[in-house]
């Protein structure tokens, strides 16, 4: 058609046909004005057709004084296949990548600028993420600091985290473990709050005082929340401590006072884009503070992925009722901190007596009840467990254990109860194991001992679960390993062994006779360390700690029972006889 004397005409194989053969005249080498080397990879590419395509290419062309020279760019931080998936893009307009190298071409086109390659990898990934690789997704986004991609994420984890919480990703995540004292009568807050709070304490512990993020993570930290809603280090006594919460759940950094001479030059001399006051509005993704997701896993239980100075982390938070008083108080004493209680003072009122008569039972104590369960009546082994309330004095049975069960103790952890090993009336061998949690009134497995065993001492440090010494399944000797469980993991491993076979950490049986011996475990070398021997050889003897002293009550010592009692000092790592001196 000639419309006013002009020709006009459109040709709609030209631009294919014409970008198929620039990109043979690319791989064939003719007529290429650049030359790309790609970590020990070299690739021939048109000048003019790169810069139409990548930003940071035209740059570099535009800068180059040898405009009629071949061009040489060197990269030695990317996937040469990647590279090539954005060259044939460039001549093409068409995108092909394997799966696997998605991530890789997602890099390449971010060093190249090529926004929108960047953006259609972007939505790939979210179309191919799940429970199992989401996390892994994130730390990619993160360091690519891509907003857009990490909201996406973050809203993901936000909706299934719980699911997210039972991956093998999720596990091999850094940790920070909070129990918090609370106050009588006083709850934690909402999720957002409470967090808002727990990252202002973790800013204020490194700004302030000079730890590390990694030294917080080492072990359990204890931290108080008090009825003004204070959240305070767990052994501040004096008073002196500052409210570092707010009121929202805008995250800003707050100081007690100004960054130490030597933290501020080393922020302030920083080439990351690193914060050099608390007021800075600008943050880099190394230095991001952000709660990611929280959910509370119980009434005084929570769980929260969150990123701490760029680490993206877990932080599990147990609360529970304070032993003491605020510590912005002097601790109350009922009466003085050493008195007698004479004869007199002592009144005889027996305790109604349980539901089931039980011997070889385990025993606990949760939210201030007596825990009692399993154990022996006549010949038949018990799963049913009972529960002592010393207010009402009353048993009521609770949910029974999944498996029969005696010859084993017990311990609460994060405030939930857990048995492991024992025997089942048949049978010695058990190293199965479950967790009783008071909120939905009910036991699930945990993970198998690594080794079965029964009578063995089991106790909780440091956030974690110990299972020490016990018998093997036919009571012939004495066991000298000793494992640990991780609640978060939910694994075992295993600590250093006792130097001594016995079935307590104090006293035992070694497989011939009764012993006096004791040990102390130091989780932080992870070795034992033999201690003062009590007076008597003691098997099957009650071994507590109450008001920092150590008690070894009753027991076997090979010929008779016991009724005796003894206690330790730890100043002079000698056992005594108990007298009628009670110290508070």
């Amino acid at each position: 058609m000639i419309p006013n004397g002009y020709l006009m005409f459109e040709d709609e194989n030209f631009i294919e046909s014409s970008v198929a053969k620039l990109n043979a005249l690319r791989k064939s080498g003719q007529f290429c004005d650049v030359r790309l080397q790609v970590c020990g990879h070299e690739t021939l590419a048109h000048r003019a057709v790169l810069a139409c395509c990548s930003p940071y290419l035209f740059e570099i062309f535009n800068s180059d004084s040898d405009s009629h020279g071949v061009s040489h760019v060197k990269f030695d931080d990317l996937n040469p296949q990647a590279v090539e998936v954005l060259l044939n893009y460039a001549y093409t307009a068409q995108l092909k990548a394997d799966k696997e190298l998605v991530k890789d071409v997602y890099s390449a086109a971010k060093k190249l600028k090529m926004e929108r390659v960047k953006q259609v990898c972007g939505d790939y990934l979210l179309s191919k993420m799940d429970v199992q690789s989401c996390i892994s997704y994130r730390n990619f986004a993160s360091c690519m600091g891509d907003s857009r991609l990490l909201n996406k994420i973050d809203g993901y984890i936000q909706e299934h985290l719980l699911q997210i919480s039972e991956q093998e990703e999720f596990l091999k995540l850094p940790r920070l473990k909070l129990e918090v004292m609370l106050e009588d009568n006083v709850g934690l807050p909402s999720n957002g709050k409470l967090y808002t709070k727990v990252i202002n304490w973790v800013q204020r512990s490194i700004w302030e005082n000079g730890d590390s993020l990694e030294d917080l993570m080492e072990e359990v930290q204890t931290l108080y929340y008090s009825a003004d809603h204070k959240l305070l280090d767990g052994n501040l006594l004096d008073g002196q401590a500052e409210v570092y919460g707010s009121d929202d759940d805008h995250i800003q950094f707050v100081q007690k006072k100004q960054p130490r001479e030597n933290d501020h030059k080393q922020i302030s001399s920083s080439s990351s884009g690193s914060l050099s006051s608390p007021n800075a509005t600008v943050q880099s993704p190394k230095h991001e503070w952000k709660i990611v997701a929280s959910e509370k896993t119980s009434s005084n239980t929570y769980l929260c992925l969150a990123v701490l100075d760029g680490v993206f982390c877990v932080i599990f938070l147990h609360g529970r009722n304070s032993p003491q008083s605020s510590p912005t108080s002097t601790p109350r004493l009922l009466k003085s901190r050493s008195f007698e209680i004479q004869p007199d003072d002592l009144i005889e009122n027996p305790l109604s007596p349980m539901q089931y008569a039980r011997s070889g039972l385990g025993t606990a104590e949760l939210n201030g009840k007596l825990i009692a369960a399993g154990g022996y009546n006549r010949e038949e082994c018990l799963r049913t467990v009972e529960c002592y309330d010393p207010r009402k004095d009353r048993w009521t049975f609770i949910a029974p254990m999944r498996t029969p069960r005696a010859r084993f103790q017990m311990a609460v952890l994060m405030g939930q109860l857990y048995v492991v090993g024992g025997s089942n009336g048949h049978s010695d061998d058990l190293s199965c194991g479950e967790m009783y949690d008071p909120e939905i009134d009910d036991w699930t497995p945990v993970p198998e001992l690594r080794t079965s065993r029964c009578n063995a001492g089991v106790c909780a440090l440091n956030g974690k679960l110990y299972v020490v010494g016990g018998s093997d399944p036919y009571g012939r000797k004495g066991l000298k390993n000793c494992d640990v469980f991780d609640p978060i993991t939910k694994s075992w491993t295993s600590c250093a062994p006792l130097n001594t076979r016995k079935l307590f950490v104090g006293g035992g049986f070694d497989g011939s006779r009764a012993v006096s011996c004791v040990e102390m475990y130091d989780p932080a070398k992870n070795e034992w360390k033999m201690m003062g021997n009590m007076t008597t050889p003691r098997s099957n003897a009650g071994i507590a700690a109450v008001a920092n002293t150590i008690y070894a009550v009753g027991g076997f010592d090979g010929n008779e029972f016991l009724n005796t009692v003894e206690i330790y000092n730890p100043e002079s790592n000698e056992w005594s006889p108990y007298t009628k001196t009670y110290k508070f």
